[in-house]
C-alpha cells in the first residue's frame, strides 16, 4: 500500500517455525495481538513460555493478562536485542521479501488475502533449511520428509 502501513503480528512456535496465528491491523494496539494469541491458544494448546519483544502491545495490562490467566511465563527480549527473536525476525524478512515488497496491495483485505496466502505457503509447502529441508508444518504434525520427484 503505497501511501499506509499495516502492521502485522505472527504467534510462532519457535521449534518448528511454524505460524499458528496471525493478524494484520491498521493500528498498533494491543488487541488484534490479543486476538492472534487466543486463537493460537484456542487452537493449539498453551506452551510453558510465551516470548516476546518489548513492544507496547505486549507489554500491555490486557495483553499479559491472558498469559498470566494461562499460567503461561513470559519471556521478553532484551531491548534492542533482535538475536531473542531471530525466528520472528527471520519470519518477517521472509514475508516482506517474498511477499509484501513484491505486491502492491490495494487495500487492507488485499493485504490481508496476499499476507494469508503467504503465510499458508511457508508453513505447508517452503522448505526451512534450520529444519532440515522440512516444512514447519511437516516438523509440527510430525510428517516425513516427502521424497524428491
Amino acid at each position: 500500500m503505497a501511501r499506509s502501513f499495516v502492521y502485522l503480528v505472527a504467534i510462532v512456535d519457535w521449534f518448528t517455525r511454524r505460524v499458528l496465528a496471525w493478524r494484520v491491523s491498521i493500528s498498533l494496539d494491543a488487541e488484534f495481538c490479543i486476538e492472534a494469541l487466543k486463537e493460537a491458544l484456542a487452537r493449539y494448546g498453551k506452551p510453558a513460555i510465551f516470548n516476546s519483544d518489548q513492544g507496547s502491545q505486549f507489554t500491555s495490562t490486557a495483553f499479559t493478562a491472558v498469559l498470566h490467566r494461562e499460567q503461561i511465563a513470559i519471556s521478553m527480549d532484551g531491548r534492542g536485542c533482535w538475536r531473542d527473536i531471530v525466528f520472528v525476525e527471520r519470519l518477517w524478512r521472509s514475508v516482506k521479501y517474498e511477499e509484501v515488497y513484491l505486491n502492491a496491495y490495494a487495500s487492507v483485505p488485499e493485504a490481508r488475502v496476499g499476507i494469508g496466502r503467504y503465510l499458508r505457503f511457508y508453513n505447508a509447502v517452503r522448505p526451512q533449511s534450520a529444519l532440515g529441508g522440512r516444512t514447519p508444518d511437516q516438523v509440527y504434525f510430525a510428517q516425513p520428509l516427502l521424497a524428491a520427484a
